[in-house]
């Protein structure tokens, strides 16, 4: 990335107020205007060079805001933390939405590139779920016209961030380790100041252009080799036994009550553990992928600067205040040739077929539906359908009104469908919902039922591939 003599070049970087985004910022602001990107700001004051926005990336429309003005973008996020107080859902298909969003945001403010940090991918029959959806989420971001540069990075060794801190808490609590036999699988650590300095080189690298680059250090080693040396820098004396008893499942589980991290964190990371991830040769590229920092020397200075910082080596890694909201993601399979407009309409038309003879849905006009007991004449729920904000793969509804949902101003309560690029899949949605009963009440009864009902068209997709495929009788009216 070059500054010209004309002007400073803009750079967005969501996840600005997280572990890579910080550091990130603070090297790259000394040649470049950043427009820093994060869900919360109201601690954050604007400086020299850079701009604080609030932005929520599960709404389109506050990404299109985050990214006007932006030359490149950096995507450092994903959804293994819940930010709803109720979230039904798998982080893979929340990871979807946030990478479409971007995407699309990126694409129509006309970023030159997006930089996406992501994980190396080892050539395996089944990926897990965490280095699955890293695939996915780059392949989502390189379906549209915006360049994309993938950085693929193992365990990145910092002060903070999530894997290393884990390893480090797991050898200074425990002076007897039993490590079941994944901790023997070989991986290419790297130094927070190398990925760092493999992001920078890579904004505004037209060489780099759609293309996927692994990186690492120059030491290829075990799980239970580093905790070995980091023991050792530590000065405590550590005792180790491997076991091949120790399923992935339940080491997860020990992983998590020992370091006291989040499941929703711990467990997508250790699943991804049985993997070798070491950086390809053949996806390398001189003077980014190789990380010149070894591993004893990276845990040293994370080790002295955690030391440094208060509070402690997981603090961060705690779940945030969470909103008062409701967010329920689920993934479908519609039949080939169907996209997400298609799908929404069937919903609409399938639903009380499902729930006959104690809900019907009426429709107003065209773009107002309401779903109303069918022994009462109020409305349980409205959704106004969002012409202006929807379009073949992405179906937009909004939560409008009726006895089941809060509908103040500023609430921006929706149900979207949205299918996934080039595949037969489709996000159905819904986010920042106020339930208007009582919340213990409304857990186990609204938000079951809502559960029940999306599984049960889920079931009944995946069962009637075929017939919908041939069949008229049920497709909805255009």
């Amino acid at each position: 990335m070059e500054e010209t003599k004309s002007r400073r070049p803009v750079v967005a970087i969501t996840g600005a107020s997280g572990y890579i985004g910080r550091n990130l910022m603070a090297e790259l602001k000394k040649h470049a205007d950043i427009i820093a990107l994060s869900r919360n700001i109201d601690t954050k004051e604007n400086e020299e060079h850079v701009t604080w926005r609030s932005c929520d990336l599960f709404s389109l429309k506050d990404a299109e805001q985050a990214l006007e003005g932006a030359d490149y973008a950096l995507y450092l996020v994903h959804s293994m933390m819940p930010t709803s107080k109720l979230t039904q859902g798998r982080f893979e298909d929340m990871d979807v939405i946030l990478a479409d969003n971007f995407a699309r945001a990126a694409e129509q403010k006309q970023v030159k590139q997006v930089v996406y940090l992501s994980g190396i991918i080892p050539e395996a029959d089944r990926l897990s779920r965490h280095l699955s959806s890293r695939l996915e989420v780059e392949n989502i971001l390189k379906s549209y016209r915006t360049p994309v540069t993938a950085i693929r990075a193992g365990l990145i060794v910092g002060p903070q961030g999530s894997s290393f801190p884990i390893l480090a808490k797991l050898v200074k609590r425990l002076p007897v380790m039993i490590l079941p036999k994944w901790t023997q699988t070989k991986t290419h650590p790297i130094a927070l100041a190398d990925v760092l300095n493999s992001l920078q080189k890579s904004i505004g690298e037209e060489s780099l252009y759609n293309r996927s680059i692994d990186v690492g250090g120059p030491d290829v080693m075990t799980y239970r080799k580093m905790m070995d040396i980091t023991s050792k820098v530590m000065g405590k004396k550590r005792y180790a036994v491997t076991v091949p008893f120790f399923t992935v499942r339940l080491s997860r589980l020990w992983v998590s009550v020992t370091t006291g991290t989040p499941k929703s964190l711990v467990y997508p990371l250790i699943e991804s553990l049985i993997h070798p991830m070491v950086a390809d040769p053949a996806k390398s590229v001189k003077g980014i992928s190789d990380g010149k920092i070894p591993f004893r020397e990276a845990a040293e200075n994370s080790l002295k600067e955690n030391r440094k910082e208060q509070p402690s080596i997981l603090a961060r890694l705690k779940p945030a205040p969470v909103e008062r909201n409701v967010r329920s993601v689920q993934r479908v399979t519609i039949p080939n040739g169907r996209d997400a407009d298609w799908t929404a309409r069937y919903y609409i038309k399938w639903l009380p077929k499902l729930l006959r003879p104690f809900v019907k849905v009426e429709t107003t006009d065209r773009y107002l539906y309401s779903l109303r007991p069918a022994f009462m004449k109020r409305t349980f729920l409205e959704l106004s359908y969002s012409k202006e904000r929807s379009e073949e793969d992405r179906a937009l509804y909004y939560i409008t009104g009726g006895l089941l949902a809060q509908v103040n101003e500023g609430e921006r309560g929706r149900l979207e469908f949205r299918k996934i690029p080039h595949t037969n899949q489709c996000i159905v949605a819904v986010h920042d919902y106020v339930p208007a009963m009582p919340w213990y009440f409304y857990q186990y009864t609204q938000a079951f039922i809502h559960l029940w009902i999306m599984n049960r068209f889920k079931a009944h997709l995946e069962k009637d591939q075929w017939t919908l495929r041939r069949s008229s009788q049920l497709q909805p009216e255009s």
